[in-house]
């Protein structure tokens, strides 16, 4: 078996689609190729049944100094050149256990789970850059299988590989694998206040401590404390992490 058919789970082993579910496809990368010319984010598309990539956007961020084509060409072989072989272990295990989890959930909501974890690229200067990726199903078979799905990289908010998290649309608890002690756990969707929200808003424009003080009439050191409550809730040390730890969990 070739290294690039590890990432294919025998749980969602997709033979053939029948003339009904092509349909459902028919243009649909045309709405994909918009979505990446209106963002900075990498985006790509797994064809399960033919095991490679249908689609590479043009965002070197993924790249690792290939074209988007190249890229395309190379399938899963490019994460055996481009990941540091630690990472290349974790996601195979990610696959694993995703397919797993994914397999106990009724088919008629498969589509409305996305799974996000993080893991390291080198990049062309040889240069380690940690990156966080999103994947939600596009097209189901009619057995429920994946048959194409997609795939959202941006520049991760953590600082080491995993943060294995799974995430059902519109549901207020989120699954974190725990790679200790190999199981999920059930945690809350984390909440912000009206104000902490008004106050990562503020930051994301480039205002400082004072200049949002003014701008909602509070003193510097209320914004000081609602600023320290939101980094405990977020287990971040500054604005920074703050605003792309929300952004990147859609928490604003």
């Amino acid at each position: 078996m070739s290294k690039t058919n590890s990432f294919f789970s025998f749980n969602n082993t997709v033979h053939k689609v029948s003339d009904e579910e092509v349909n459902q496809s028919s243009n649909f990368l045309e709405a994909i190729k918009a979505f990446a010319r209106t963002t900075y984010k990498s985006i790509y598309v797994i064809d399960y049944k033919n095991k490679g990539f249908e689609y590479v956007s043009e965002n070197p961020l993924f790249l690792c100094g290939h074209s988007a084509e190249e890229v395309k060409e190379m399938g899963y072989e490019f994460y055996f050149k481009n990941v540091p072989e630690e990472d290349v272990a974790l996601l195979l295990k990610i696959n694993t256990i995703g397919f797993d989890f994914y397999e106990k959930i009724p088919i008629s909501d498969r589509k409305e789970y996305t799974i996000s974890y993080d893991f390291r690229l080198k990049t062309a200067e040889k240069k380690s850059i940690l990156i966080n990726q999103k994947f939600t199903p596009l097209f189901l078979t009619e057995e429920g299988k994946i048959w194409k799905a997609l795939c959202i990289v941006s520049l991760s908010p953590e600082q080491e590989s995993g943060n294995i998290k799974i995430h059902k649309n519109n549901d207020t608890n989120i699954f974190e694998y725990d790679l200790e002690h190999n199981v999920w756990r059930t945690k809350e969707v984390i909440k912000l206040s009206d104000r902490e929200k008004e106050i990562l808003q503020y930051s994301i424009k480039g205002y400082t401590i004072n200049e949002i003080s003014k701008k909602i009439h509070v003193t510097s050191d209320t914004i000081k404390f609602h600023r320290k409550n939101l980094f405990d809730k977020l287990e971040v040390s500054n604005i920074t992490e703050a605003i792309a730890y929300a952004i990147s969990n859609k928490i604003i």
